[in-house]
């Protein structure tokens, strides 16, 4: 869908509507750099999806403001007008004390949820003190939003107007804000996207807080989901856990006289937009020849790899697979290069350092096993870099590898497929990603089975010319056809008819 087609549809659904967007995770991060304040875009499909739709919509997003310099840069309201230049819509910021942001963030919402929902075998660690900072910090954001609407009301004088006011709450670390908000005002509107997998019932049983996190979600309106897949455990859990009245007939559940409809949204990119940016680049222009020093070794084929360093992504999978394609096909020693980019997070978690440590060790491992005098197989460059910089990747990859244990979506592969304009790439994906189910004509692996991946890893990059335009072009209509602007609309949409 067009951006211009969007406004008019969503302007035609709703005639006005102020859209306040909520999640821990703000669009734009503001930084001291010596005594110059730098800004960086957010790392993480959901600000890449979000941002364009709050740019059209000219709405408020509500985040925790995390950068050194975010507070020097807001008003006496928390806000600021964003992108620079433009100034299409509202960032308010809220802030957290460290002791908030290791129960709230680190201590339940990424060492209890985020292992619960992705079935990586590692086991959450629930803890009550960190549940009850994560109840407080979720009616944090509750009171923020609340002061928003309050303030709304105020300079309407308290009339009533023909805007819809749309609470839209984004992901795990919000499960309970909803029931916060409805406590103030039961009339609001307000429905939650949930970005990662909902595991099965038998996985989500073992929570000691599923009751509250099955309650607080269920006090939303509209609970979205990637796949369908997800809103079947999703159902399935409210059947196990709680006296709700589930209808598998329009997917919805009726909990204490509230119904709340469970759908699937696959979220996607601003797909139109990618194109035409990585049509316009040059991947021969000295602008990128920073780029190109990354990549110190030779090379005839370049695989690629853009991931946060979390073990959910496969990583180590991935370097297993690389290391026996080259056992198996020697023919790619000296020709072959994996560049994985990546930005470090969560290093505060035990399990993520150890990761971090584990890719590193395997890496110079596999390194000094293949390495000649000027050639060697594996470069981690662990480093953010900006969507042009991505997109030079993308462009001069032979193939790029998107090989979750389990995701929600990833929109990386969707990012790389659009970029793909000369169609010189393939993409390998794992079956366990939600875009595996609409990017089909992708190289389509299991990440555990190691050998079959190496084999895939050959096969994507000998596939003939002609196939990999066939393939790759397929994959851009089926983006094309289901954007950022179709997903936001589709989702907003069902919201307006509850």
């Amino acid at each position: 869908m067009e951006k211009k087609q969007f406004n008019i549809l969503i302007k035609e659904k709703f005639k006005n509507i102020n859209l306040i967007a909520v999640s821990n995770r703000e669009p734009v991060v503001h930084e001291y750099s010596g005594k110059k304040i730098v800004s960086n875009r957010s790392v993480g499909g959901l600000t890449i999806a979000l941002e364009p739709i709050m740019r059209n919509l000219n709405g408020t997003w509500i985040a925790y403001g995390g950068g050194s310099a975010d507070k020097a840069v807001i008003d006496k309201n928390n806000k600021i007008k964003l992108p620079p230049g433009e100034e299409s819509y509202s960032l308010k910021r809220l802030f957290l004390s460290k002791e908030e942001i290791n129960g709230y963030y680190y201590g339940y919402a990424n060492s209890v949820l985020w292992p619960l929902s992705h079935i990586v075998y590692k086991q959450p660690e629930f803890n009550s003190k960190n549940f009850e900072i994560y109840k407080n910090v979720n009616k944090k954001f509750a009171d923020s939003v609340i002061e928003e609407i309050k303030s709304i009301a105020a300079n309407n004088n308290g009339l009533q107007d023909e805007t819809d006011n749309i609470i839209w709450l984004q992901d795990y670390h919000l499960s309970l804000a909803a029931k916060y908000i409805k406590e103030y005002d039961e009339s609001l509107k307000i429905a939650i996207f949930w970005h990662i997998p909902w595991p099965n019932p038998e996985v989500f049983s073992i929570c000691p807080e599923k009751k509250e996190i099955l309650e607080g979600l269920l006090s939303n309106d509209l609970i979205g989901f990637h796949i369908l897949y997800h809103c079947q455990n999703f159902l399935k859990a409210c059947e196990w856990e709680l006296e709700a009245q589930v209808n598998w007939a329009d997917y919805s559940v009726t909990y204490k006289g509230h119904k709340t409809i469970i759908n699937p949204f696959p979220i996607s990119i601003d797909a139109r937009s990618i194109y035409d940016f990585s049509t316009n680049i040059d991947v021969n222009s000295e602008e990128f020849n920073e780029l190109k020093e990354v990549i110190e070794p030779s090379y005839q084929y370049l695989a690629l790899s853009v991931d946060r360093i979390d073990y959910t992504k496969g990583i180590k999978e991935k370097l297993m697979a690389i290391d026996l394609f080259l056992e198996k096909y020697p023919e790619y020693i000296g020709k072959f290069v994996f560049l994985q980019l990546g930005v470090p997070s969560r290093m505060h978690i035990t399990a993520y350092k150890e990761y971090y440590d584990e890719i590193n060790s395997l890496t110079e491992q596999i390194n000094w096993k293949y390495k000649n005098d000027d050639w060697h197989p594996i470069i981690l460059f662990l480093k953010q870099l900006d969507l042009k910089s991505y997109i030079y990747f993308y462009k001069t990859a032979a193939i790029v590898i998107v090989s979750p244990l389990h995701d929600g979506m990833n929109l990386v592969a969707k990012e790389f497929v659009m970029s793909d304009t000369n169609y010189g790439g393939m993409l390998v994906l794992s079956k366990f990603t939600g875009s595996a189910k609409e990017l089909s004509d992708a190289v389509l692996i299991n990440p555990y089975n190691i050998e079959c991946f190496a084999d895939s890893i050959k096969q994507a990059i000998e596939l003939e010319p002609e196939e990999k335009k066939q393939r790759i072009t397929k994959m851009q209509n089926i983006i094309l056809d289901n954007d950022i602007f179709d997903w936001a609309y589709n989702f907003l949409s069902k919201l307006k008819t509850i």
